[in-house]
């Protein structure tokens, strides 16, 4: 693992300059973390996009990490609903999301100066449905930590060596992600999981996703925290209807990365 480690400093400390786009999750904060301890705050630049698809509550978090970590730190804003194919949700919808990103952080690294734009990427997600990463390859956009094959279970055990706080964070995903693919997806949709996950998070639950089928949320949380749901099912149906969902449903199998994903397996 520490070889790795070292294998990811030189990858960085080859660009010279780096833009990251910074969501605040897990393996941006930590690849920014390495960044700016490489590279000097001056050679690096954090980006975060806030858009419909990105959890209010990860906006405020980011902006602490950011500080925390002490790189300089912009945010832009940007409609991921306007991009065209993107709102549709088919199985490319990922691909729509960052090309419009890294489209509009181009222009900043040309104002900037900077030559390298690099992103999250993990050893993990070459197992996984990843049409972002197509974008990234025709944007010439690296993702160093996949490139020094690091896995998530080992950036969370180097993050705890470098007192990231994200080191025990649990897994972020675009609220996108939680709406079945070829269901339209809207404002009010992704408003309905993002109150719906907050509430439930409110509860004690770590790790969540209100995966939305319609009408229909289908819960996902650890196994542990299943009891949890069901001690405060009343309530917990009384606030997701609230929110717009007529059936709630709790998914036996428990929370699992990617679960949408399972159709494209089926076809």
């Amino acid at each position: 693992m520490k070889e790795k480690y070292e294998q990811l400093k030189q990858i960085i400390k080859q660009m010279g300059n780096v833009v990251v786009a910074f969501s605040g999750g897990v393996d941006s904060t930590f690849l920014l973390k390495a960044a700016v301890d490489v590279l000097g705050t001056e050679n690096v630049l954090a980006v975060t996009a806030d858009s419909e698809s990105y959890p209010s509550s990860e906006l405020v978090e980011a902006k602490k990490l950011a500080r925390l970590i002490g790189a300089k730190h912009q945010i832009i804003e940007i409609s991921e609903l306007a991009i065209p194919g993107y709102a549709e949700n088919d199985q490319n919808r990922c691909y729509f999301c960052k090309n419009g990103l890294f489209e509009e952080i181009a222009p900043i690294m040309e104002q900037k100066g900077f030559n390298n734009l690099v992103y999250g990427l993990i050893a993990d997600d070459a197992s996984e449905h990843r049409p972002g990463v197509r974008a990234a390859n025709e944007h010439g956009v690296r993702g160093p930590l996949k490139e020094a094959n690091l896995f998530k279970s080992e950036i969370r055990e180097l993050s705890k060596l470098l007192n990231l706080p994200t080191w025990e964070k649990p897994s972020l995903a675009c609220l996108s992600s939680r709406i079945q693919y070829g269901e339209k997806i809207t404002q009010e949709k992704l408003s309905r999981v993002d109150r719906s996950e907050s509430y439930l998070k409110s509860l004690g639950i770590r790790q969540v996703r209100v995966r939305t089928h319609q009408e229909i949320a289908r819960i996902e949380v650890e196994p542990q925290d299943m009891q949890l749901v069901l001690m405060h099912h009343h309530q917990i149906i009384e606030n997701l209807q609230a929110f717009g969902y007529k059936y709630i449903t709790l998914d036996l199998q428990g929370y699992m990365s990617g679960s949408m994903n399972k159709v494209l397996q089926q076809v």
